[in-house]
């Protein structure tokens, strides 16, 4: 009887072999890509050249530029005022308090001679202020010439914007100065009609004074509304140019030292859909202490900025309302910056971590300024590579990386 196994043909068994080997290859191939760690997933981002800005945010509130506060010339019987707060005032007609002067104001020959003394004064005081007027009026002419000389020389592209943003400003400047300069002179003649006054009735006897509005407004406060004795120079109104308000800002001292005249300014809730511009114009030279919320005593200086966009009617801003003033500190036109989320300290060292070719590496960075979203690069990285946003835990030289 003939055998049941049958003899493979010679070649056969080889390659049968060879088969078995390279399933079981396959497989381990297999096992070793599932089990093989896979590349983390991570966001990045590329560094860059563009316009920076560092600022400060601030608050703050509004204030009339030019206010003042009437008080009588001598003590007497004050009547009382029909005026309130928002009543609309006429510069030496509109008259803002009635007041009885006392017996012995009218008597004595020391206040006579006292009012006279003050009539010499005030007229002296009227005429520095008209030449301060004269001045600050020559200054703004000259100012105001020299900007449309700038305007015609940028529109052909001779000088650059930021020399044609510095005349601007020292245009409206000297503006400003000259305005005030009006302000003062027109409060000089007050003071000289208002000791005239007092000397006129030191000798007539027991006429009533009549005190006038200095200036052109609105009353802003009163002070004393009913009838009652007040003594030389007690406050009675507050009268003020509602239409003349600027940015009062208190920043850290640490801040202030880094604002210039003319730096942008943006005015945000204040109580309207949109930010209002401005531009800072003083940065006053002494500071203050005030205590913070936390209890911790600050040194703050007082930045005054000029509104540069028109105020609107509706919602309208008023003096004293509160407001937030970001502050521009620092400006670059081009400055290599990263996304700030990209840094992380390792002791004192900055550092971040680039993607080469789908592996990480760490980069050790010299870091300029910061504006809460970007940082400013100044060495240890180049325009155009990209960095790892946020960087968990897990990344670390040499990863595997895959982008996000």
């Amino acid at each position: 009887m003939a055998s049941s196994n049958v003899t493979p043909p010679p070649g056969k068994k080889p390659r049968l072999r060879f088969l078995r080997w390279l399933a079981g290859l396959a497989v381990v191939t297999a096992l070793a890509i599932g089990f093989r760690k896979q590349p983390l997933p991570v966001e990045t981002a590329t560094a860059r050249r563009a316009p920076m800005d560092v600022s400060v945010l601030e608050e703050g509130k509004t204030r009339i530029r030019n206010r003042y506060i009437i008080s009588p010339p001598l003590a007497g019987l004050v009547r009382r005022t029909t005026l309130r707060a928002g009543d609309r005032v006429e510069a030496n007609r509109t008259v803002v308090a009635i007041m009885d002067p006392s017996p012995s104001e009218l008597l004595s020959p020391r206040n006579q001679s006292q009012a006279e003394a003050r009539v010499q004064s005030a007229s002296a005081a009227l005429q520095q202020r008209e030449a301060e007027v004269a001045s600050t009026a020559a200054a703004a002419d000259l100012a105001n010439r020299e900007k449309a000389r700038t305007e015609s020389l940028a529109g052909s592209g001779a000088i650059s914007e930021k020399e044609r943003d510095a005349a601007d400003l020292t245009a409206t400047i000297r503006g400003r100065e000259w305005k005030a300069a009006e302000f003062g002179r027109d409060i000089a003649r007050y003071e000289l009609a208002q000791a005239e006054a007092v000397l006129q009735n030191s000798s007539a006897g027991s006429t009533p004074v009549e005190i006038k509005a200095p200036v052109s407004g609105m009353v802003l406060n009163v002070f004393e509304e009913n009838t009652r004795t007040v003594a030389p120079g007690t406050p009675l109104l507050e009268v003020g140019d509602p239409s003349e308000i600027e940015a009062e800002i208190e920043m850290l001292s640490t801040d202030a030292a880094g604002v210039q005249p003319g730096a942008p300014v943006l005015v945000e809730r204040w109580g309207g859909p949109a930010p209002l511009q401005a531009r800072v114009r003083l940065v006053e030279p002494a500071a203050f202490t005030k205590t913070s919320a936390l209890g911790v005593e600050e040194q703050r200086v007082r930045v005054l900025a000029d509104f540069t966009s028109p105020l609107p009617d509706s919602p309208k801003l008023g003096d004293r309302y509160r407001i937030e003033g970001r502050v521009r500190i620092w400006h670059a036109d081009s400055a290599l910056q990263i996304p700030s989320g990209a840094l992380f300290r390792r002791g004192t060292v900055w550092n971040c971590f680039t993607v080469e070719g789908g592996i990480v590496r760490l980069r050790e960075l010299q870091v300029g300024h910061q504006n809460g979203s970007a940082a400013e690069i100044l060495s240890g990285l180049a325009e155009g590579e990209s960095v790892v946003l946020h960087p968990p835990d897990a990344v670390h030289e040499g990863l595997r990386v895959r982008l996000r």
